[in-house]
């Protein structure tokens, strides 16, 4: 009797959905509504990261991520948290759709960076949504988020701080302002598409 059998096809990468963008662009509300028609798991880098975050404020008296110093001592390890999360359940065969402003990741560097990694278990992709500038403040006070009193405070020096510059690197366009079933169906196209190539 023969034992031996072939051995089976390799299995397809997951897909690892990165969604980025400027605060309130849409972005966790199209993850929201995203992961559920993937199947995927949905990971947000301010529910991974924020208890800690928090602590890291809290300690060096800064008021949010908005701070230099905030920002210097907590970017790099909220994305490593953030990424590393989503390469586990990759390794699971499952999908995942992040959700985070992935503003280095616009760049070659940035994107190779942040993907070396994860692309060993899924398949990354980027969609970056963005909206006008007057429809991210209304957004911005509207949903009245902690994280944001420093943008609050001052709208004007914040969408001046904002990278404008679109990424540089292979990604789906999306416009934020748009029902998020049609953003859905955008992003089911994109991947479909991706598939089949």
């Amino acid at each position: 009797m023969d034992l031996s059998r072939p051995a089976p096809p390799p299995r397809r990468r997951p897909v690892a959905v990165l969604i980025g963008g400027p605060p309130a662009s849409g972005k966790t509300t199209l993850a929201a509504a995203l992961a559920p028609a993937l199947g995927a798991a949905p990971l947000d880098l301010d529910a991974a990261t924020g208890p800690l975050t928090a602590l890291v404020l809290e300690l060096i008296g800064a008021r949010d991520l908005s701070e230099h110093e905030a920002a210097a001592l907590t970017r790099d390890r909220r994305y490593a948290t953030l990424l590393a999360l989503a390469g586990d359940i990759a390794r699971a065969g499952l999908p995942t759709v992040l959700t985070a402003p992935f503003t280095r990741e616009r760049t070659p560097a940035g994107w190779a960076a942040a993907t070396a990694e994860l692309a060993q278990d899924a398949e990354p992709r980027l969609v970056w949504l963005t909206v006008p500038a007057a429809e991210s403040v209304r957004r911005l006070e509207s949903r009245a988020a902690a994280r944001d009193t420093g943008k609050r405070a001052d709208p004007a020096a914040w969408l001046a701080s904002l990278p404008i510059d679109p990424p540089s690197v292979e990604h789906l366009a999306l416009d934020g302002t748009v029902s998020v079933g049609a953003l859905v169906e955008a992003v089911r196209a994109d991947l479909a598409e991706r598939t089949e190539a």
